[in-house]
């Protein structure tokens, strides 16, 4: 991590989380943060869902809800951006306090509930983001509606236009009955929703699922039928776990879904079982507990082909993108590999 950058951080983190988190997007579409441009990667530049990343390491979705900091994002170190998760309509989310820092377990609790300024507002944004990195949307449902499905199809009706994939979001744990649609028969019905929505648009995009690292053994073989048969054309592993094994930071008792390092191990280990269960059939992009570039890199050997950050840029900066990104080519090398391609589920059994 850079001096300023170090400096930087202190200073956040004397806010309280949620007003550092507004303060962070608001120095980078300021103009005040350093940015080194995307890490071009030979080595490490991949295909994935007839995409082309220049690097592997993307943001996740809940950072940049609203789509506000697209150009300067760009410019960070990524290989691809999720902005989101996006709702047909406006909604605030829960009542704040409802993101807390756990310092002692570099982790995040959040119980934000889709708080953002709705599918059109975020698609008008979406609609003059500058050519660059890949850029995705997070497909949300409003908290009262009666039927989610329809809502995730709302979404992407409104924002497919501009964005190069979406991803149905059915594992936050902060919306109710949310994480029910990654049972068999309401993940079809959804999947079909969206798909149906997808037919309609001038040009396709990939669609991806994003589920929970909370799921057995047997609802992971079922999610892996699911989408092999709907043709989905990745998964993203994992959103944020309700677990609280092992914590000993002050609020690890704090109701909402836990990220950073102590996720690490159990999102790999679903990656692992992920890719086994679609025998590499299937792209995964690994979430959840990457701080450095070895962990990056420990997802894509488990069988990941992508991977994506949040927390870690709480606690090691903005540049730990670049960082991993620049370093991952390395890893590769090291291994005997002339692409990242290869490396993809090279471990995946010493995870399961």
């Amino acid at each position: 991590m850079r001096f300023y950058e170090r400096l930087a951080l202190g200073i956040l983190h004397r806010y309280e989380p949620e007003k550092a988190h507004e303060l962070s997007l608001r120095a980078l579409q300021s103009g005040l943060v350093p940015l080194g441009g995307v890490v071009v990667s030979k080595r490490c530049k991949i295909n994935v869902a007839g995409l082309s990343f220049q690097n592997p390491v993307g943001l996740a979705a809940g950072y940049d809800k609203n789509a506000v900091a697209l150009e300067p994002l760009m410019r960070a170190g990524f290989g691809f951006l999720e902005v989101g998760a996006a709702t047909p309509r406006p909604q605030p989310g829960n009542t704040a306090p409802r993101l807390f820092r756990l310092p002692k377990d570099r982790a995040i609790i959040n119980r934000f509930g889709f708080n953002n300024d709705g599918a059109n507002a975020i698609a008008a944004r979406l609609a003059l983001r500058p050519t660059g990195v890949p850029v995705g949307i997070n497909l949300g449902a409003n908290k009262d509606s009666v039927d989610k499905g329809a809502d995730f199809a709302a979404v992407l009706a409104i924002c497919g236009p501009y964005v190069d994939f979406a991803t149905i979001n059915v594992s936050s744990p902060n919306t109710e009955k949310l994480r029910d649609l990654q049972g068999r028969a309401a993940l079809n019905a959804v999947i079909e929703q969206v798909m149906e929505a997808r037919s309609a648009l001038e040009r396709s995009v990939p669609i991806f699922l994003k589920i929970a690292p909370d799921l057995s053994a047997k609802d992971l073989e079922s999610i892996a039928e699911v989408v092999l048969t709907q043709k989905i054309d990745g998964i993203i592993a994992t959103n944020t776990t309700l677990s609280r094994e092992g914590l000993v930071s002050a609020n690890a008792q704090q109701m909402g879904g836990l990220s950073g390092a102590p996720l690490f191990e159990k999102s790999t280990r679903v990656v692992a079982q992920l890719s086994l269960l679609t025998t590499g059939r299937l792209p995964i992009i690994g979430v959840g507990g990457i701080e450095n570039a070895d962990q990056a890199y420990e997802k894509i050997c488990a069988g990941a082909s992508l991977v994506q950050i949040y927390s870690g840029m709480v606690y090691h900066g903005l540049s730990l993108a670049s960082d991993i990104a620049k370093k991952m080519d390395n890893l590769v090398k090291k291994d005997g590999f002339s692409n990242l391609s290869q490396a993809i589920g090279s471990r995946r059994q010493a995870w399961l």
